[in-house]
């Protein structure tokens, strides 16, 4: 069967409103490059603090790179480890700035809920299971989280992992209850929607051209018009605008990949006894999770290159299968990928690069929790002020050393799913 192009999120959307592109020549407080979610949180959040006269561009449509089209997981922290925290910043730093992404958690669930943003929402909690035998990875995280930041992930039994998940590959989990998942493009919508109802200027289809000084603020040039403003902020993601060459280095596009089932209607309880989503302890990791229609949505691997869906299915299925071989024949609907931004420090470049030139980018695959972060952390610091922002400070534009960097980035990755690999051989797993 050949798979279209098209993502499932975006075919699923019941509605997509459309955006006007940019014309003529006009002024604003503040513009914010870039409609995903960093960029859309703090339009977002400076429209809900009283600051008027805010515009936010994107160069294709809301949401279409990662964050209109990741695994929808929403759960608290960073792809840089908590125990690399600690390390990096000292306890009361690292929870600080873990507790930024706890916190962006429930600003989401109470964004859903008070204004009925329609996203698919599931609050049924991430589950962490073991791919190996050996528990302690399990324990001492569980134990770190809880002594350092406050955070109780649950432990589940080998017995309940295989009541909840019907594979032999796993062995316990921790159970995140706080957490949730949901269509992460129809959230994209809502923030635009909710955002244009507190007077954001939104344009689609209008991509930043050039950046320039102009006096105290910046001139932002697109294909059919020119915008003035007092303060810029880039939000690009993966999708380099190409307007700070300093910003673009700092930071490696990496492709992971996605596919989603047919609707498996029961054929979904022969291997998931629960609507949590799942991901699993490797470093190359399967995540997965189940949707309202009874499909099953499925990611996994990076790469520093895109494939095409017929390319994404073949992978993504026969990782499907060694988790769940009872789903073969299982046909496949839609399979892509998509580019994410990644530092070489692993965490999100956030603040202030030039004097009212703010950026949010590098989230990595650990993003809708942390771009709600930054966008609250931004919208702070421009409409009061607020400094917090200078606590991600070490994590600053550390060169990605393209296009050596990528090659290390597939390297290293490589060689873990190799270190996986010889792990799995050492309990007895067959591959």
């Amino acid at each position: 069967m050949s798979i279209p192009a098209e993502n499932y999120y975006r075919a699923s959307l019941e509605h997509r409103p459309e955006w006007p592109v940019l014309e003529g020549r006009v002024h604003t407080r503040v513009c914010v490059i870039g409609g995903g979610f960093a960029g859309l949180n703090t339009a977002l959040g400076l429209a809900e603090r009283g600051l008027s006269d805010v515009l936010l561009l994107d160069a294709r449509q809301i949401g279409f790179g990662a964050s209109g089209r990741n695994g929808g997981f929403v759960f608290g922290g960073f792809s840089r480890g908590e125990d690399a925290l600690l390390r990096d910043l000292g306890p009361q730093r690292a929870l600080a700035v873990y507790a930024g992404t706890t916190d962006a958690v429930e600003l989401i669930r109470g964004r859903i809920h008070r204004h009925g943003i329609e996203c698919d929402a599931v609050e049924a909690g991430i589950v962490w299971a073991n791919w190996f035998r050996d528990p302690r990875v399990l324990r001492s995280r569980q134990q770190l989280l809880a002594e350092h930041f406050g955070v109780n992930w649950q432990w589940w039994s080998r017995e309940r992992v295989r009541e909840r998940l019907r594979s032999e590959r796993y062995h316990e989990a921790l159970f995140e209850p706080q957490a949730l998942h949901f269509h992460p493009l129809k959230y994209a919508h809502g923030l635009a929607a909710l955002a244009a109802r507190l007077g954001v200027r939104v344009h689609e289809r209008s991509p930043a051209l050039a950046l320039e000084r102009d006096g105290a603020g910046w001139r932002v040039r697109t294909e059919h018009g020119e915008i003035h403003a007092e303060q810029v902020v880039l939000a690009c993601g993966g999708y380099l605008a190409g307007l700070r060459r300093r910003v673009d280095a700092a930071v490696m596009p990496i492709a992971t990949y996605v596919m989603v089932t047919e609707p498996l209607g029961a054929r979904l309880h022969e291997a998931l006894h629960t609507n949590a989503a799942v991901y699993d302890t490797r470093f190359a990791f399967d995540y997965y999770r189940p949707l309202p229609d009874t499909r099953l949505l499925w990611g996994g691997r990076i790469s520093v290159r895109d494939r095409s869906p017929s390319e994404v299915k073949r992978l993504l299925y026969r990782d499907l299968l060694k988790v769940f071989p009872q789903l073969s024949g299982a046909r496949i609907d839609y399979a892509w990928s998509g580019l994410m931004s990644y530092a070489r420090h692993q965490m999100p470049q956030i603040g202030q690069v030039e004097p009212r030139l703010w950026l949010a980018q590098a989230f990595g695959g650990h993003g809708v929790a942390p771009t709600t972060f930054a966008g609250e952390l931004l919208a702070a610091a421009i409409a009061e002020g607020d400094e917090r922002w200078r606590e991600l400070s070490d994590y600053g534009l550390v060169s990605a050393m393209k296009p050596a960097g990528l090659l290390a980035a597939q390297l290293s990755y490589s060689w873990a799913q190799w270190k996986d690999a010889w792990k799995d051989m050492s309990e007895g797993i067959r591959r």
